[in-house]
């Protein structure tokens, strides 16, 4: 189990160097573009911040637009710019993959427990850079593309807008040195409640650990952000989630926690590993905006005894009011109590300290819409770094970056109407429409080739 402590103990860019220096230099030319400038050790260096600070969204009213929306699906509503971050939901798909050195670390393991243990500390962490970040993401145009190769962090990654009503984003990324490969379709389903909006991400999640021969499959939990009226906006996550591996029979059923009345299970996640016949292996617990920590399940319902019952006695000496809390609860005070005997399975990155100027992002997602000239000379004209309104929006410009979404929306339904004049249906390029290979649910499968970069007869989006 040590093993764990010393992936976690060290920086992100210190994993990643690490695996970049174990992995093969017989990777071929088409892996190799994209690599932009390199620093000394051949790794390119990437921006650490936009090239325009945010802007203060405090002068709009989101209730103006919204009041009319209650009980509606989001999807259908046309939002003003001004509550967009600079990025596309392809390219917030992508921020899965910033702590991919857990996938290595699972193929790397003999056991079956320790492998589920890193797929789901993986599962945790992909939903981590969400937190604070209460800006929506740019809607990708039918046709949308977005491709990120990270030579340091061993993988390759494509996605593609495959239907616009509903909104479905699918991505396929592959280990550099073929050791996995990571699938799924997102169709995020939004609604406003009043004073929060919900995303539930409905679409499977697939990843594949080749060496093993092993398929794993989830779902994500709910995004909640509340105060969308008045007050400070904050996020919740919340839902059960079941990852199952498929050769084994294994589940992991993690709960990710309502914030509750008192703020106590704010960011709280916790679950167990369990064979096929339900038997606890393992239990993990934890924050989704911090770390993940796995512990023997006796211990674990032994702690959750004791701690149940001195809230109890707490309860009881506590009058107070028992409506909702508007304000976002401050957590205990200690983040997470990490009970005697557990190991560390992943722990967050520190953000950047410019991170509060720059959209509450990470370092990683930072880098996502960066573009050297190299590179423009080899994506498709579909990518969403092309796009200019995410463009002008990331330079500052926002009225600029209005018109240009408006004027996006307005080319897009005109191609539809045109499309519907002449029968003609819109066909995907990159992704195909089929049962999921482990599940069977319905599923968008990679359909090869994008990485040949043939890029005729793609569709003039922008």
């Amino acid at each position: 189990m040590s093993g764990y402590e010393s992936v976690t103990s060290h920086s992100l860019e210190e994993n990643c160097q690490n695996l970049s220096n174990k992995k093969s230099s017989s990777m071929s030319e088409e892996k190799k573009h994209g690599a932009g400038d390199s620093t000394f050790n051949g790794i390119k260096k990437h921006r650490t911040s936009l090239p325009s600070p945010m802007f203060s969204r405090n002068d709009f009213s989101i209730w103006s637009i919204l009041r009319k929306c209650i009980g509606m699906e989001l999807s259908k509503i046309t939002m003003p710019v001004i509550f967009n971050e600079p990025l596309s939901f392809l390219q917030r798909l992508t921020e899965y993959m910033e702590h991919t050195y857990l996938i290595h670390k699972a193929s790397s393991f003999s056991s079956t427990v320790d492998r589920m243990q890193c797929v789901a500390a993986f599962a945790v962490s992909a939903v981590a850079s969400q937190w604070e970040r209460t800006g929506k993401p740019f809607n990708p145009l039918l046709g949308e593309t977005y491709e990120l190769v990270r030579d340091d962090l061993g993988f390759r990654l494509i996605s593609e807008q495959v239907s616009h009503h509903p909104p479905v984003s699918a991505f396929y990324a592959e280990g550099l040195s073929n050791d996995f490969i990571f699938h799924g379709s997102i169709y995020p389903k939004l609604k406003f409640w009043g004073k929060s909006v919900e995303a539930e991400p409905k679409g499977i999640i697939t990843l594949e650990l080749l060496k093993h021969n092993e398929a794993y499959t989830w779902t994500n939990p709910t995004c909640c952000v509340h105060n969308i009226i008045v007050g400070k906006l904050w996020i919740e996550q919340y839902g059960s989630v079941e990852i199952t591996n498929h050769k084994t029979g294994e589940k992991c059923v993690l709960s990710f926690k309502p914030c509750g009345l008192f703020g106590k299970e704010l960011h709280k996640v916790e679950g167990y590993i369990q064979d096929k016949s339900k038997k606890k292996l393992c239990a993990l617990y934890g924050k989704w905006t911090e770390c993940l920590y796995s512990v023997d399940p006796a211990t674990f319902d032994a702690y959750k005894k004791n701690d149940k019952k001195n809230a109890e006695e707490k309860k009881n000496k506590q009058t107070g009011s028992t409506e909702e809390p508007d304000e976002m609860p401050l957590p205990d005070s200690e983040s997470v109590h990490v009970i005697p005997g557990s190991s560390l399975l992943w722990k967050i990155a520190p953000r950047p300290l410019n991170s509060a100027q720059m959209y509450n992002f990470t370092s990683f997602a930072m880098t996502l819409n960066e573009l050297d000239k190299e590179m423009e000379n080899i994506i498709p004209i579909t990518d969403c770094r092309l796009r200019p309104d995410i463009k002008a929006m990331e330079n500052g410009e926002i009225d600029l970056a209005s018109e240009e979404k408006k004027r996006l929306e307005e080319k897009q339904r005109a191609a539809r109407k045109n499309r519907s004049k002449s029968d003609e249906d819109w066909k995907t390029r990159w992704f195909h429409q089929g049962p999921n290979p482990y599940n069977g649910s319905q599923d968008w499968l990679y359909s090869g080739k994008y990485w040949d970069r043939n890029y005729s007869d793609l569709p003039d989006i922008y």
